[in-house]
């Protein structure tokens, strides 16, 4: 039996948003545990072919539909972005020395950018107080990180870090265009096997694929597996169908304060006054777009 487009129960449809920003939040904790252990498209490597493995189990035992042939196509398309380009982008980058502030600024610019094509490609309609809330929340984004911009880096992570920005764009809108029909289990194990085949073949390209087997970096790769790649994805594809392109997009605004709170607890990093300003501009500006 697969999954109807839209259902959900009452509870998860009224948590989704909170619940995923808390998850997605993590990932640049993984990632702050877990690479110096391995190379970045190593360490997404092995970690997408679990999320595989488990998921395509997952569908076997619930004897799930899987995807036409077609179908795929739209899958692995959306999967390469969402997943390859954008994650290999912002790993890339952060292992060439882009600070997690500049980071998290130039992927920030998500949300602007998917309300602008949202309106475009798909038809949806943007009002001025959503276009307002976008832009006081990429204010308030700046505020959080300002201490941590820097345009010291090798010019390379700027691009690693240009493409995911337009990866995780251009691939929710896809997502949202073609993909909404899907079974979550299968289809998701579609993507994330397409992204096991190009990851391999750069990591075996550009890499020396050696990983450090840490406790550390097994941790942070069972929470990545289980806490991102499947709670927090099939939270956002859930989102993604249920609402407008540009408010799913406007929670990526809340990740970065909240990374930075996480980073507060877990690494004793400050929180200067002007990030605690910026935490309540950005929420202003998420409740302005999502109203």
């Amino acid at each position: 039996m697969s999954i109807p487009s839209y259902s959900a129960p009452a509870w998860l449809s009224k948590t989704a948003p909170a619940l995923f920003v808390l998850l997605w939040s993590t990932g640049f904790i993984g990632a702050k545990y877990g690479l110096p252990h391995a190379e970045p498209f190593t360490f997404l490597l092995i970690r997408l072919a679990l999320v595989a493995t488990l998921l395509t189990l997952a569908a076997l035992v619930g004897r799930a539909r899987w995807p036409s042939l077609r179908q795929s196509g739209h899958l692995a398309v959306a999967g390469l972005l969402v997943h390859a380009v954008y994650l290999g982008g912002v790993f890339a980058a952060i292992a060439h020395g882009l600070p997690s502030g500049m980071t998290a600024l130039i992927v920030g610019l998500q949300p602007l950018l998917t309300a602008a094509l949202a309106s475009r490609l798909l038809g949806e309609q943007v009002a001025l107080r959503q276009w307002m809330g976008l832009g006081l929340g990429l204010v308030g984004v700046g505020m959080v990180v300002w201490r941590k911009l820097s345009l010291d880096a090798d010019p390379t992570a700027f691009l690693f870090a240009l493409a995911a920005l337009l990866g995780i764009t251009i691939g929710t809108l896809y997502q949202k265009r073609f993909c909404a029909s899907s079974d979550l289990r299968t289809g998701t194990a579609v993507q994330y096997g397409v992204c096991c085949l190009a990851l391999g073949a750069v990591a075996l390209s550009s890499e020396s694929m050696h990983v450090d087997w840490a406790p550390t970096f097994i941790f942070a790769l069972g929470w990545l597996v289980l806490g991102l790649s499947v709670g927090a994805v099939f939270l956002l594809y859930l989102l993604i169908r249920q609402g407008q392109a540009a408010k799913v997009a406007s929670l990526f605004y809340l990740t970065p304060p909240t990374t930075a709170l996480m980073a507060w607890v877990l690494f004793d990093e400050t929180l200067p006054p002007l990030a605690l300003a910026g935490f309540v501009v950005v929420a202003i500006g998420v409740a302005l777009a999502r109203k």
